[in-house]
Order: C-alpha cells, then sequence, then structure tokens
C-alpha cells in the first residue's frame, strides 16, 4: 500500500478511483487507521497518520491498494480503537440489544458500494394538505409474531407492509431515528436518578468509559434512539441483510413506487456543529432519496436549514420557524410547491386532548386549531405519538404506569391529559368499552377535521395499547412491538380511520393549503369557515361551554376543474349532556345530510337530522357528527323536468 498527504475534507473516508482519502479528528499524535478482513474482522495493518499530514487537529492521508470490497476499518488513538462516526455502513448483521463483543465496543466500519440502481425513483413531494402521517418505530412494526411478515422488525419487513399502509390512506411516514446508535448505554446510578433522556452516550464515548464500571452502573436499553450517533448510516440492526444501507435504499424506492414517503427523525445534540448538521441532511437527500427530517433538539439552526438551497423542496419538521422565513413563501408561489416547512408541536395535542375530556375554557383554543394552516408553513397536528399515551391508552388512564421501566414510575411526563372513561385500565364493563371506542372516534374526527395536516402513532388505527407506559423508552418487547391481532379486535376502529381518511382526500375543504379567513372574500353569500352553536351564526364561547359547530363552504374549493366542494357542518358536543344544535341554512334546494359521526347509536340521532334538515338537530353527549350538503331529491327532479 502507498501513503500520499490526501486531503482534510471530507472526514471520515472517501474512495476515490483506486485510493482512500482518511481524515481524522484527533488531538492525539500517535493515531491512524486499522485495516481488518472484513469477513473475520482479524487486523490487517495499522497505518498511523504522518504528522507532516495534518491541520490542526485534523489528520489526514491517502492510501492506495486498498481493496475495499474486502477490507473494513476504524481509527485508533494509541492503544484504543475509535468507531470512525462519519462512517457510511458498519460491518456484520448486529444482533438487536445484544452487547458489542468488539473490542472497546469500536465498530467496524465497511467501505459502501455506490453501485445501486435506483430505477428512475422520484420522490413523490405530496403537498401537506393531501398528506396523511404514521409515524412508526421500525423495529416495533413489524416485531411482533402478528404482524406476519418474513423480515421482521426491519426496513424489508416495513416494505411487506406497504399495502396495509395504502389501504389505510397514509401518504407520509415518519420514522423514529434509523441513524446507527448504540442501543445498549452505560449510565451511573446518579445518572439514572436524574434520567437524562437526551444525554446518551455515543460509539466513542462508550468507547471511553470501558472497564470502568463501578458496582452501581447499570446498562440500560435505548430502544428509541434519541441520542448523538454515527449520523451517516443507516441502522444495522433494522437490516435483515448485512447490507443495511442497499435495503434502506430498497424500502425508499418502494414506498416512492406506492407514492408513500419517508419523512426520517433526527436527534442532534447541542455540541454538534451547524454546518455538520446540514451536511448529514444533505448526504441523506442525495444519497438515500428521502423525503424529509423531523429536527429534533434545542438547538438546531431552523431559519438556516429552511433557507438551505440544497433542501429547498424537501419537508423540515421544527418546533417552529423564523417568521421572515414563513413569510418568504406566500400561498401560490409556483403552485406552493415552496410549502415545505411545518411546524410540529404540542400545543394542539394538549389542547385537543382537555376538550376531549372534557375541561371547561378549551373553545377559544380548539376553534383556532381547528382552522390553523399557515400559507407559508404546514402545520403537523397530532393527539399522540411514540412519547406519551398511545391513542388507546388516552381514553383507558388517568395517570401514567411506567413501573416496568424499573424507575419507580418517576419517569415520563405527569401531565397527559386524559381520562380513563371511568376504569383504570382494562376493563370488561360494557358501558366503560363503548364510552371509550366512542372517545377514540372522538378523538379522530378532530384530528381529520382540523384544517392541518393529521398524524397519528402506529397501532393508533386499531386500539394499540403500552399498558399504560406513557415512556416506554426501554422497552424492547410486547409493550412496543405492534400486536397485530387488535386489528381483528378493533376492526371498527380501523374501518373509521380509513372513512375519514377517504371524506378528507375526496374533499380539499377540508384540507386548504392555507389559513381560513372566517370572511366571505368570495362574495357567495357565505364566508370560507363559520362558527356555530345553539342557533346559527351564534356560538357559545363561555368558560363552561364544551360545544362548537363550523360550516366550512365548498364555494372556496373546487374538486375539479368544473365543480365547487360539498358544504360541511361540524358538530362538536364534547360536554356529558345531550346538545341541540342549529343547521345553518343551505342554499335553496340543498339540506344536509349525515356523513360521519362518533355515537355507535347514532341512528337515532341521524333520524332527527334528517327530519329537520335545516333547522335542529340533538346530539347525545360526548360526540361529535359531520353533515355535508346535499341537493334535495326533489329539486333534482325538478331540474331534470326543466331540462325536459
Amino acid at each position: 500500500m502507498k501513503t500520499t498527504k490526501g486531503n482534510p475534507f471530507p472526514l471520515g473516508a472517501t474512495i476515490e478511483d483506486k485510493s482512500v482519502n482518511f481524515s481524522y479528528v484527533s488531538r492525539e499524535t500517535d493515531c491512524g487507521v486499522v485495516l481488518f478482513d472484513k469477513d473475520t474482522l482479524k487486523e490487517k495493518q495499522k497505518i498511523p497518520f504522518p504528522p507532516a499530514y495534518a491541520v490542526g487537529d485534523i489528520h489526514f492521508m491517502r492510501v492506495s491498494g486498498i481493496s475495499t470490497e474486502n477490507t473494513a476499518y476504524c481509527f485508533f488513538e494509541r492503544d484504543r480503537y475509535v468507531t470512525d462516526s462519519r462512517a457510511r455502513a458498519f460491518c456484520g448483521n448486529h444482533v438487536y440489544g445484544k452487547e458489542e463483543t468488539w473490542e472497546r465496543a469500536a465498530r467496524p466500519a465497511k467501505f459502501m458500494s455506490r453501485d445501486y440502481d435506483w430505477e428512475g425513483d422520484e420522490n413523490p413531494r405530496i403537498p401537506y394538505e393531501e398528506s396523511f402521517c404514521y409515524c412508526l418505530h421500525v423495529r416495533g412494526f413489524t416485531r411482533h409474531a402478528s404482524s406476519k411478515v418474513k423480515a421482521k422488525g426491519t426496513f424489508k419487513g416495513l416494505v411487506e407492509k406497504i399495502p396495509y399502509l395504502k389501504e389505510l390512506g397514509v401518504t407520509t411516514l415518519e420514522l423514529q431515528p434509523v441513524y446507527e446508535f448504540a442501543e445498549l448505554e452505560r449510565r451511573t446510578a446518579l445518572e439514572l436518578s436524574y434520567l437524562p433522556k437526551d444525554s446518551i452516550a455515543s460509539f466513542d464515548s462508550i468507547a471511553a468509559t470501558d472497564g470502568e464500571k463501578s458496582s452501581e452502573d447499570e446498562k440500560k436499553l435505548n430502544y428509541w434512539g434519541y441520542t448523538k450517533g454515527c449520523y451517516y448510516s443507516p441502522k444495522n440492526s433494522y437490516a435483515d441483510s448485512e447490507d443495511a444501507a442497499a435495503e434502506f435504499k430498497d424500502m425508499i424506492k418502494a414506498l416512492h413506487k406506492n407514492g408513500l414517503e419517508a419523512v426520517l427523525q433526527f436527534y442532534f445534540a447541542e455540541e454538534m456543529p451547524e454546518r455538520e448538521i446540514a451536511e448529514i441532511l444533505h448526504y441523506w437527500v442525495m444519497e438515500y432519496h428521502v423525503d424529509g427530517f423531523h429536527l429534533k433538539g434545542e438547538h438546531i439552526p431552523a431559519g438556516a436549514l429552511a433557507e438551505d438551497p440544497a433542501l429547498a423542496k424537501t419537508k423540515l419538521w421544527y418546533y417552529g420557524f423564523p417568521d421572515k422565513v414563513q413569510d418568504s413563501f406566500p400561498a401560490g408561489m409556483a403552485g406552493n410547491e415552496r410549502r415545505y416547512l411545518a411546524e410540529y408541536g404540542d400545543a394542539y395535542r394538549y389542547d385537543m386532548r382537555r376538550f376531549l375530556k372534557g375541561d371547561e375554557g378549551m373553545l377559544p383554543a380548539v376553534m383556532y386549531h381547528l382552522r390553523h394552516n399557515p400559507a407559508g408553513c404546514g402545520q403537523i397536528n397530532h393527539l399522540t405519538n411514540y412519547d406519551g399515551f398511545t391513542l388507546m391508552d388516552l381514553v383507558s388512564y388517568d395517570r401514567k404506569h411506567n413501573e416496568s421501566n424499573g424507575e419507580d414510575n418517576r419517569d415520563g411526563t405527569d401531565y397527559n391529559a386524559s381520562w380513563n372513561c371511568g376504569q383504570e385500565g382494562k376493563s370488561r364493563k360494557k358501558v366503560v368499552l363503548a364510552l371509550r371506542k366512542r372517545q377514540i372516534k372522538n378523538a379522530l374526527l378532530l384530528l381529520f377535521f382540523s384544517q392541518g395536516t393529521p398524524l397519528i402513532f402506529m397501532g393508533d388505527e386499531f386500539g394499540n395499547s403500552q399498558n399504560g407506559n406513557n415512556n416506554p423508552y426501554c422497552q424492547d418487547n410486547e409493550i412496543t412491538w405492534l400486536n397485530w391481532r387488535n386489528l381483528e379486535s378493533n376492526r371498527e376502529i380501523f374501518a373509521f380511520v380509513k372513512e375519514l381518511a377517504a371524506i378528507r382526500k375526496a374533499h380539499p375543504v377540508l384540507r386548504q393549503d392555507r389559513e381560513i379567513r372566517l370572511m366571505d372574500y368570495g362574495a357567495c353569500g357565505y364566508p370560507d369557515a363559520s362558527y356555530h352553536g345553539a342557533a346559527p351564526w351564534k356560538p357559545d364561547t363561555a368558560g363552561y361551554s364544551r360545544q362548537l359547530g363550523i360550516m366550512y363552504c365548498g364555494k372556496y374549493v373546487r374538486k375539479d376543474r368544473m365543480n365547487h366542494d360539498d358544504f360541511f357542518y361540524v358538530a362538536y358536543n364534547l360536554h356529558w349532556e345531550p346538545y341541540e344544535f342549529a343547521l345553518p341554512k343551505l342554499p335553496m334546494g340543498m339540506h344536509w345530510e349525515p356523513c360521519a359521526a362518533s355515537n355507535a347509536a347514532r341512528e337515532k340521532e341521524m333520524e332527527e337530522a334528517e327530519e329537520n334538515r335545516q333547522q335542529r338537530v340533538v346530539l347525545s353527549g360526548r360526540s361529535i357528527c359531520v353533515f355535508i350538503g346535499k341537493i334535495k331529491e326533489d329539486s333534482k327532479e325538478k331540474k331534470a323536468g326543466r331540462k325536459d
């Protein structure tokens, strides 16, 4: 092998024709590269960085004569092996949750082949107003035996579930971290007592503490992956084969062929350089064709990333973006194709949960969330997520039950804004079970009839439960694995989600690309949306009120080039007592017809609505009903007669 000077950038290992450029940051002068046989992982050679080949703390050299197909590598500092945090791929097929046997926890990396046929792959680029998002953990999604996939808990296993996701109506997948991270962390008893969720050891720090373990130290599983990791490599233990990179690309290509998007969660610790964050995102867009990123961490350069030209058509989700950035992308700009930013916060989640369980004083916030959908930035709405209760647990538990985490139930949030419907945990009481099912449907109606983009967490569509655990970050078992048998036992919930997704897809008035103005700016006799109560046009927003009616005028949106959309009226009664709503009058010759409702015994209410289509309807306690404006049959006959 021949060693020459090389280049300090890019860092890591880069194949250049018939040579490899190595670049490594270290304050040690005794450092270099270790080469191994890729199959046996036996050390073949140590190559120190020549002292002359350095700029500051960056050591670099170009090595020719390496058989990259048969060779693995890592760096060394004195007698310590160090993982290349910028490695593109790692050796072997790491078994999830098993401690590394490699010396001092360093991971040998391999040189990733750039030979991959994308077969003309293109990103779907689905607008936010047409999206239905589904957050999932790659391993937990198919790991359970009931998933009936061949490659359980892997990227390939997710591909096997694409027909299911399409049937549900999902357009966009949000994946919890899929970059390489250490799922086994070592923490001291003191650290465990403070439960630092965002200070998990990286590969390098694990290596540094090896051999220093005290009798009080404990190994803890990091199931979620919100930790500093090797950000350039897909996670080996999420792959069915030994080539995680190719398998991840296969997954992305299969999703795109089926019209689905993939948005990846990336957690960046405070010490991450802003420039490297951008570099990492660029790499996944170019190398893996991903559709977007949910940025997690408190020190993300959100404004700079939003204005990064290389990310101009990549979805970026964060707590919020600077107003000046949002204002630079007005609605309608180039077909609104530049509306790729989206706010992803918790305000919607907790306000709507409190309304769902019947808290006072929530109507002003609910009215805002139902219409909020800024022109320059999308809005991701969710009632449940990986952190906190599942949808089934939200209506089954008043308090968290995290005892299985081994931390005396001290971890996880104490603020859940949940209600158990009369009994804590599992129940056989029919009245409790019926109320829970109705509350789940209420939650789904709140979500799908809000103007922003709906997102659900995996399994919420068929009543998945985590037994009241609202922080299962360390659980790799049936607590976090989806039990697909619930799909059969809760088929009614699954069908309801499909129904709501289909209604939303068919009617753009329910999913506009800008904020509702509550004005008749179209001079059609109706505002784009309006609020109502016991009397038309008069919502009761007093603190005690838990009811609201909202009408959407379809004349402001077209379903196609020829036809405007329909009128919709949604009646929300989250009080425990029945409530009578006034249905606003529709244009001449039209009446209200029931479209969807949460009450399992809704037929009587629907009949009353049919008898008094333009007058009043009584909703039972804790129920939501949706009505659509239709042309009366006699009006159709008269119209047909005039044509004759």
